[in-house]
């Protein structure tokens, strides 16, 4: 007798239900391509209980993880994403935290294909802002991330709570100290759409907070992803006495800017590196005590309260194995990709198919208890909001 499915709802069920993607393996991004572990160890995870049970099929189906390098190159990403689905036949797109327009043309290929699609974009606003030049909107990519001044709609359960906005959370920090500084800030942003929007909301909350950004309505700090030599721009902001320097750079691009500060003799008294100090991986590659005291945003830890993995998995067996696995500081971005999987599963679970519709409209529902806690996407701008909090780089002889 089968449970839950006709005979030959059994037969004709899948081998393994496909899961695709492209990261970026290589290249400036590389570090955040190292989530792939995260979306790796959610697939050991529900594979070990046989799969993710559909309905339909009255059994279990495990998952398949196909994922392509797409070289931290946004342009790579559509002709990838769409051979992924017409070539190799994946039945959803799942990925890691990547800069949000590395993301666009996987969300355009889901679009296309009506393919339900999970990923991690970063800056709220900085996604939004992509996403609404798109007619239509994106119907078919759910996108997670953190906000950076836009407040939850109400009614939300993060409405009103602390750590669901960077901007108390960065001027908490900052407020801290200001007292301490000439509040004089040097500004900057890759002219990407991640740093570009970046470096517009900072620079004009920071001046209504009493905050002096230095010649923020030229823009200046500005500069083309790849610039390799920033001595004009470092030396203005020393001959203004700048002592905050702020921004949002991808990490390479940072270590040359923040290399170059030093040997200019540029010394501000607080330093924040959005993007640039995520990882352990990309910190360490500026070389020397050069990542000391600078601040990042931290946005999943082994310590997070009200979460919990697949089986017996916990935000801290996970890092555990990171560890085992490679040796290296915690990568914070395999919680979020983790999440990513689960959210998958449970969606699939929910709408007892893998039909692409069918999966969708449950992914409009999720409500779920994930590895990175509370998971809920608002279903207007099919974007989840993570905490986030305030970190520092400090050396250490522990692990």
């Amino acid at each position: 007798m089968v449970l839950g499915g006709s005979a030959k709802s059994v037969l004709s069920a899948p081998k393994e239900i496909l899961i695709g993607g492209t990261e970026a393996i290589t290249g400036p991004y590389a570090a955040f391509g190292q989530g792939v572990f995260g979306l790796k160890a959610a697939i050991e995870d529900i594979n070990k209980e046989g799969g993710v049970y559909v309905k339909e099929y009255g059994k279990k189906i495990p998952l398949k993880l196909l994922y392509r390098d797409n070289q931290s190159d946004m342009l790579k990403v559509a002709s990838l994403t769409e051979h992924l689905i017409v070539s190799e036949k994946v039945n959803f797109l799942v990925e890691a935290l990547t800069p949000p327009h590395v993301r666009q043309g996987a969300a355009t290929m889901a679009q296309k294909y009506k393919i339900p699609h999970i990923t991690g974009v970063g800056p709220f606003e900085s996604w939004q802002g992509i996403r609404e030049a798109i007619t239509p909107a994106w119907q078919y990519t759910w996108a997670y991330g953190f906000a950076i001044g836009t407040p939850p709609p109400e009614g939300d359960f993060r409405a009103g709570k602390q750590g669901y906005l960077m901007v108390p959370t960065w001027f908490g920090a900052l407020g801290a100290y200001a007292d301490r500084t000439n509040k004089k800030v040097a500004a900057f942003g890759a002219d990407d759409p991640d740093g570009r929007n970046w470096y517009m909301a900072f620079t004009g909350l920071a001046k209504d907070a009493g905050y002096d950004p230095y010649r923020a309505q030229d823009q200046f700090g500005i500069f083309p992803p790849g610039t390799t030599d920033f001595t004009s721009i470092v030396r203005e902001w020393k001959r203004n006495g700048c002592e905050i320097l702020w921004g949002n750079a991808p990490a390479p691009d940072y270590g040359i800017l923040w290399r170059q500060c030093r040997g200019l003799g540029f010394k501000p008294k607080i330093v924040f590196a959005t993007r640039a100090a995520l990882f352990p991986r990309d910190v360490g590659s500026w070389g020397g005590d050069l990542p000391q005291g600078v601040g990042m945003e931290t946005f999943w830890d082994p310590s997070i309260k009200n979460a919990a993995g697949i089986g017996g998995t916990t935000p801290r067996s996970l890092a555990e194995r990171w560890t085992k696995k490679t040796g290296e500081p915690l990568n914070q971005s395999i919680g979020w990709s983790y999440m990513s999987v689960q959210v998958m599963v449970d969606a699939i679970t929910r709408a007892g198919s893998i039909d692409r519709e069918k999966v969708n409209k449950a992914l409009a529902d999720t409500d779920l208890k994930s590895i990175f806690g509370r998971i809920v996407f608002d279903k207007k701008t099919q974007f989840h909001r993570m905490h986030v909090a305030f970190g520092q780089w400090q050396k250490t002889d522990k692990p």
